[in-house]
C-alpha cells in the first residue's frame, strides 16, 4: 500500500500571503476544523454529485486544505485514477497526509506549492478548488496556472462565496465588530483579497476569460452552514477567522480591552440565528464555476 507524503512542487520563495497562512491562520483553522470542513458539508453534498469527474481520471485539488475534498475526489476516480492535492500550508498538508494514511487510501498524494506561482503542466483531466481561489493575490495568474495544469479539453470547477448580503455567516459578525473597532488599515496583514473577491458574476467571468478558459458557467448554490457547536463556539470562531477576525486581530490591544462588549454584542446577534441539534446554523451562498481548457 502506498503511503502519502508531502513533497515540494517547485522551488519557490513564500509570498507574504503564504507566510501569513502558515504563521498566523493555520493554528486558527486547525482549531475550527469542525466548522471549516464539517460545517460546509452541505455545499459539498450539492456540488460533488455533479462534478465532471470520471473513473480513472487524474485530478488536481488546488488549496486542498485538510484533504477532505481530495478524499472525496479519490472515490470518484477510483483505484485506476489519481488525485494530487496542492496547498501552501504545511500544517494543512500534515493533517491531510495523516488522514489519507490512516484511511489507507492509495490513490491520493500531496504537494507543497503555491498555485499562483507554478503547477504541473498539462498533467490532469480535471482541476478543482473549494473556497480557495478567492484568496489569490493575482487571481488571473492563479486561474491561468490551473488551466495550464489541464490537458487540452480538460475541465475545471472552483467554488467561491457570493456577495456579503447572501452570506451573513461571514458578514454579520464583521458588522457587529465594526461597531466597536476601526476598519483595518491599508497595511494590515492579510491572507489575500478575501472571501468576496470573486462574488461578482461579471468580474469573475472576466477573470476566467482572461485566464484563457472557454465554456464558462456559474451556478448558484444556497445552503446552511454550521458556524459553531454553540454560541460560545460561534463567537470564538468569528473573532479568530474571517472578516470579523481580521478586524479584531488588527485592532490589537483595543480589541482585547473591548472583548467583553464585543462578545456580548455577538452573542445577542448569534442567538437570533437558527439552531439545530448540531449547533448554530446560518445562511450561505456560493458560485460553482465550471470551465474548459480549450483544445489546441
Amino acid at each position: 500500500m502506498n503511503t502519502a507524503q508531502r513533497v515540494a512542487a517547485l522551488p519557490e520563495i513564500d509570498s507574504e500571503f503564504v507566510q501569513f497562512w502558515n504563521e498566523v491562520l493555520a493554528p486558527k483553522f486547525l482549531r475550527f476544523k469542525h466548522i471549516l470542513v464539517d460545517g460546509l458539508s452541505r455545499h459539498s453534498e450539492a456540488v460533488f454529485p455533479q462534478l465532471p469527474v470520471h473513473w480513472g481520471d487524474r485530478v488536481l485539488d488546488v488549496g486542498c486544505g485538510f484533504g477532505d475534498t481530495a478524499l472525496k475526489l479519490s472515490e470518484l476516480v477510483g483505484p485506476d485514477g489519481q488525485v494530487v492535492g496542492v496547498d501552501c500550508c504545511d500544517a494543512f498538508l500534515d493533517y491531510a497526509i495523516n488522514e489519507v494514511n490512516t484511511k489507507g487510501v492509495a490513490n491520493v498524494s500531496f504537494q507543497r506549492g503555491d498555485a499562483e506561482i507554478a503547477l504541473p503542466a498539462e498533467a490532469f483531466d480535471f482541476v478543482f478548488a473549494r473556497f480557495g481561489t478567492m484568496f489569490f493575490a493575482n487571481p488571473v495568474a492563479g486561474l491561468r496556472n490551473m488551466r495550464r495544469a489541464l490537458r487540452p479539453g480538460g475541465r475545471m470547477v472552483h467554488i467561491v462565496w457570493r456577495n456579503r448580503a447572501d452570506n451573513p455567516w461571514l458578514s454579520m459578525a464583521k458588522d457587529v465588530v465594526l461597531e466597536f473597532l476601526p476598519q483595518p488599515g491599508a497595511d494590515a496583514l492579510t491572507c489575500g483579497p478575501g472571501p468576496f473577491s470573486m462574488a461578482n458574476e461579471g468580474t469573475v467571468t472576466t477573470m476566467m476569460h482572461s485566464a484563457g478558459y472557454t465554456n464558462i458557467e456559474l451556478r448558484r448554490v444556497d445552503a446552511p452552514v454550521l458556524v459553531g457547536n454553540d454560541v460560545a463556539d460561534a463567537i470564538a470562531f468569528q473573532l479568530a477567522i474571517g472578516p470579523a477576525g481580521e478586524v479584531f486581530r488588527e485592532a490589537g490591544a483595543e480589541a482585547e480591552e473591548k472583548r467583553e462588549q464585543i462578545e456580548a454584542a455577538l452573542a445577542e446577534a448569534i442567538n437570533r440565528q437558527k439552531s439545530s441539534a448540531s449547533g448554530i446554523v446560518m445562511d450561505s451562498s456560493s458560485w460553482v464555476i465550471s470551465a474548459t481548457n480549450p483544445a489546441h
